[in-house]
């Protein structure tokens, strides 16, 4: 049973998770559970979902630890769903990976539309960016095929937003992309408007990947229009 039909639950509380799992079933999805975080990153790999709905206070593993396990090897759209309501939760299960972030109590539309989003996102990503092959621009390189960068041969680590963001990039380059166009594409559809993500996000990549960040010599600024990975070297 696999596909964006299947919604995989990754939620430890019996009553939340009976709730989403009748709200799901009301409009046409089937659905998984797993009610710890190691089943739930078996799960996550088993079973094919078209999204991971998760919650972060699990018995095992941290909800963001889950995420991380489960970004290593899949591009599944996965919304946190958690009590956890402060601000630095969403930064941390964003930068880990996550898709999005509904804060408990929710409404069983709300949940539904956020669903139904994470699903469009997938066709609207996933055609902009090559999940094989490898990509080199002067010293920077990226393997798409094992999800690794280096930058004059010497391994960076990225986090899985950083990665996107470059990936996109450099399944774009020479190319000016619009702020919304990246935001679309690596957060999704109803991030278009975050402006704020996407200058925080294309800052830690150049203090990353850049010889001087603060004169990058691949990621360009287009002022009032958007960002273009330079092809050729300055």
């Amino acid at each position: 049973m696999t596909g964006a039909e299947m919604i995989l639950v990754i939620e430890d509380e019996l009553n939340t998770r009976t709730l989403i799992q009748v709200t799901l079933a009301q409009s046409g999805y089937q659905c998984v559970h797993a009610a710890t975080g190691i089943a739930g990153v078996a799960a996550a790999f088993d079973c094919v979902p078209g999204a991971v709905l998760l919650d972060l206070g699990l018995p095992d593993l941290d909800g963001i630890e889950v995420t991380r396990r489960i970004r290593e090897r899949s591009p599944v759209p996965i919304i946190v769903v958690s009590a956890r309501g402060q601000e630095a939760d969403k930064i941390a299960a964003l930068d880990g990976g996550a898709n999005d972030y509904l804060t408990k109590p929710f409404g069983s539309g709300e949940l539904l539309a956020r669903i139904r989003v994470a699903l469009r996102s997938i066709s609207t990503t996933s055609e902009q960016v090559p999940t094989s092959g490898t990509t080199t621009r002067g010293d920077l390189s990226i393997n798409f095929d094992l999800r690794s960068v280096t930058v004059g041969g010497t391994d960076v680590y990225l986090t899985p937003i950083e990665y996107r963001l470059l990936a996109v990039m450099m399944a774009s380059s020479g190319r000016v992309l619009t702020h919304q166009q990246i935001l679309r594409q690596v957060w999704g559809p109803r991030y278009s408007a975050e402006m704020n993500y996407l200058r925080v996000y294309m800052k830690k990549l150049r203090h990353k990947i850049e010889p001087e960040p603060a004169r990058p010599k691949y990621l360009v600024n287009e002022p009032g229009i958007g960002y273009r990975l330079r092809v050729a070297n300055p």
